[in-house]
This record gives C-alpha cells, sequence and structure tokens, in this order.
C-alpha cells in the first residue's frame, strides 16, 4: 500500500465535486484532474469554472494539470472518483457515468494504488458493483493489490460560507490502514475535520440519507401547504410561530428538485426494494414533492378562470429556472416540469433566469430564455430566490402586468400586504 507521504493524485470528474478538491489538493500534492468534456476541461484551463462556482482568482497558483488523456492517470497512486449519479426516466439509478469512470481508473490502476470514490450512491454499491470493475479493468486482486474508500461529497452549491475545507469529511476504508490513509490525505485540505466511518457501507448510506431527510422534511411542509391553503392560512406564518419553541425544525415548502435531494432518495429506495422491503415513507415523501409543480399550475389556472381570464390565452411569466437560488445548475429542476403543467393548459410561458446558461437550457430542456421581459402578463411566477428577485418591489411586477395581474411567489419572498394591486398567493 502506498505512504500517505508519498500521494499523486488523480480526479475523475471535475464538476461541483471534482474541481474544487483538484484546485485544494494542489497545494500539497501532484494532481492530475480528468474529464472526459474536453470543453469543461479547455475551460478550467483558461481559468474559468463552468459550475461557477470558483472565483478565477483560485487558478491563478495551481499546478493541477487538467486534461481529458485518460493515460495520465497513470502518474498518480491516489484515485478520487467524482462523477455524477442521477437517476434513469423510471427513477432506476443511473451508474453509467460511475461504471465508466471505474473502468478508466481500472484500466490505469497498479499495484498499492488507493481508489476513493466520492459519488452518492446507494449502500453497497461500491462493493459490490464498483470494485469488481475495477478488478476486471485492472486485472489486479481487491484488498491484495489495490485497495478502496468511499468519502461522501458534502458541497452545497451556491454556499459560499462553507466551502469544501470549512465541511467536516466523512471518510471509510476497506481496511484500518486504508482509512488511516485517505484521512490522512483529506486532513490536508479539511480545516473542519475528519470522521472516519466504521465502514464503506456505513459512509454511503449516511452521505444518502441526509438528503432523504431533508427531502422528507420538505415534502412534510409541501404537504402541510396544500392543506393550508385550503384553510386560508399563510404556512410561513405558521412556521414562524411553530418555531418559537426550541425544539422545532424550521423548513418551507417549495420545488424540490437538483441533482441531490430529488435525486438520493431513489437510490434508497432501489436497494430497499432490491432487499425486500417498500419503503413507504420515503416514497410517499418524494411524490408529494414531484407533484408541486402540478399544483402551482392547476392554482394558477384557477385563479385566472376567478379573475375572468381564460388559461390557454394566457401570457406568463416564470422568473428562474435553476435547481436553487444563485446557481447556474440547471440540473433536474423542478421548474422544467411546471413549465410542462402550464403549457399543458395551453398558457403561453415567458422565462427569465440572470443565472442559468441559455444555450444549456436550450440543449438539455428545449427551453428559451428570454433576454428581458416584455409587458402585459397576465400573471408572473418567481420560482427561485436569487439575490436579483429579492430587492425587487410591487412596482416592478404591477409595470410587467396586465390588469387584474397575478403574482405567485413560491419561495415567500414578498409580503402580501404590499401586492394589494394584484392577485398575490405564495405556496
Amino acid at each position: 500500500m502506498i505512504n500517505s507521504t508519498d500521494i499523486k493524485i488523480s480526479i475523475t470528474g471535475l464538476g461541483y465535486v471534482g474541481l474544487p478538491l483538484a484546485i485544494e489538493f494542489a497545494k500539497h500534492y501532484s494532481v492530475i484532474g480528468f474529464d472526459i468534456n474536453q470543453s469543461k476541461v479547455d475551460q478550467i484551463n483558461q481559468g474559468s469554472d463552468p459550475s461557477n462556482e470558483l472565483h478565477s482568482s483560485s487558478f491563478e497558483k495551481t499546478n493541477a494539470v487538467f486534461t481529458t488523456d485518460s493515460s495520465l492517470l497513470a502518474k498518480a497512486n491516489f484515485h478520487i472518483i467524482g462523477v455524477p449519479t442521477d437517476i434513469n426516466k423510471d427513477n432506476s439509478p443511473n451508474l453509467i457515468p460511475l461504471k465508466l469512470a471505474s473502468e478508466t481508473i481500472g484500466s490505469i490502476l497498479k499495484r498499492g494504488d488507493i481508489v476513493v470514490y466520492e459519488s452518492t450512491v446507494f449502500p453497497g454499491c461500491t462493493e459490490e458493483i464498483c470494485i469488481p470493475i475495477l478488478e476486471k479493468a485492472s486485472s489486479l486482486k481487491y484488498k491484495e493489490d489495490f485497495n478502496v474508500g468511499y468519502s461522501p461529497e458534502r458541497i452545497v452549491p451556491g454556499d459560499k460560507t462553507r466551502p469544501l475545507t470549512k465541511i467536516l469529511k466523512i471518510v471509510s476504508g476497506d481496511t484500518n490502514e486504508t482509512a488511516k490513509i485517505i484521512s490522512k490525505v483529506y486532513g490536508r485540505i479539511i480545516t473542519a475535520g475528519i470522521f472516519k466511518a466504521t465502514s464503506i457501507k456505513v459512509a454511503e448510506a449516511a452521505k444518502v440519507i441526509e438528503n432523504t431527510q431533508r427531502d422528507l422534511n420538505i415534502s412534510l411542509m409541501n404537504e402541510l401547504a396544500i392543506i393550508f391553503d385550503k384553510l386560508d392560512i399563510d404556512i410561513q406564518d405558521v412556521v414562524e410561530a411553530a418555531g418559537t419553541k426550541w425544539n422545532f425544525h424550521k423548513y418551507y415548502p417549495g420545488l424540490v428538485g437538483g441533482h441531490c435531494i430529488g435525486v438520493d432518495p431513489y437510490y434508497l429506495i432501489y436497494k430497499a426494494k432490491e432487499v425486500g422491503i417498500v419503503p413507504e415513507v420515503i416514497a410517499a415523501g418524494r411524490r408529494i414533492n414531484n407533484s408541486i409543480p402540478t399544483f402551482i399550475a392547476s392554482k394558477l389556472a384557477k385563479k385566472l378562470i376567478e379573475l375572468g381570464k381564460s388559461p390557454g390565452q394566457s401570457n406568463v411569466l416564470l422568473m428562474g429556472v435553476t435547481f436553487k437560488e444563485n446557481v447556474s445548475d440547471i440540473r433536474n429542476s423542478k421548474v422544467f416540469d411546471l413549465i410542462k403543467e402550464l403549457q399543458s393548459f395551453s398558457m403561453n410561458v415567458d422565462i427569465m433566469d440572470p443565472h442559468a446558461n441559455t444555450n444549456e437550457v436550450k440543449e438539455n430542456y428545449d427551453v428559451v430564455i428570454n433576454s428581458k421581459a416584455s409587458e402585459s402578463y397576465d400573471a408572473i411566477i418567481v420560482c427561485v430566490a436569487h439575490n436579483e428577485y429579492k430587492v425587487l418591489d410591487s412596482s416592478y411586477f404591477k409595470d410587467l402586468s396586465s390588469e387584474n395581474g397575478i403574482l405567485f411567489d413560491i419561495k415567500g419572498l414578498y409580503k402580501k400586504d404590499k401586492y394589494k394591486s394584484m392577485s398575490y398567493w405564495k405556496l
């Protein structure tokens, strides 16, 4: 096994997880960053983060090498894999990128090397799926010739107060010695501390339940929002009141998408079913959160009809399409589901977003982002709490609205009493 003082690191996958790792590790080790996307690598080599998470100054003094040439990975002996783990149309795990990355690393794997997975998976995935691929591609024997660990990524896109180095890191290894080496390597960059999980499966499970817990809590608030809407009660007022008790945890309703909260529960559901258990609570939470775009669209259609407007002849402006505020990431954003629901009522929908990449949105969702809003919208839906939207006042929306205009405030950014000239509703 390699010595923790003679580490050369490779990082496969240069997204919002892999790139910050490469930048930080390069301050202490020799680092090779690998990605199959040539345009992404070109952008990184020009000193720009494709995920828009790192400032250009982060690249100024880095010695990391960024490449699409997988043969260069053979120079490393400590390999980190942080590729995306998405879901298929049937909500089953899409492990293709993970399997391909394992094959790539396996093809250059040497005796004594360590492979660490950071991609979110179901418990058992590393040992049951990834390691056999490494063995086959390398013709080496697991634990005799190479070792494996798992250290789940915990980066929160858009959170500038908790960068990679300030988030406590969970690590695990196939042996105590492997775990020690992985701890020492990550300990060079993680100032928040290291937590050693008792096994790879425990570390995998810890990651997947983090987002499952959040998903369930938000699903409860979404269900409560639907109930309280019928009772004409403001759920934010309810949460603020309930939050005066010390052991009440504040969560709010909303569109639940993205590549973590809207995805990870399905990995746990998949594994549970594989061992003969039907996870009813987790599945119910997913159903509720997935139903919110339909609920919002139906609510708007009813509002339009109440005001004497035909949904099929109405112009609607959606503000924000990214999966969360102040990021450019559009993966699994439920705003696109909302767009489809609105269009099912034959509404004419315009889209705006100051952070989303216009070409990426068109390529992935066949949706065109408007450079600026027009006028006379029958309804405006503020979907994402971008900072640019938080400072807008009632006159802004009034100027863009037709007579009897409607404002749907999905994130509860505005005060209802300031929008008396419009029909105001919030989730």
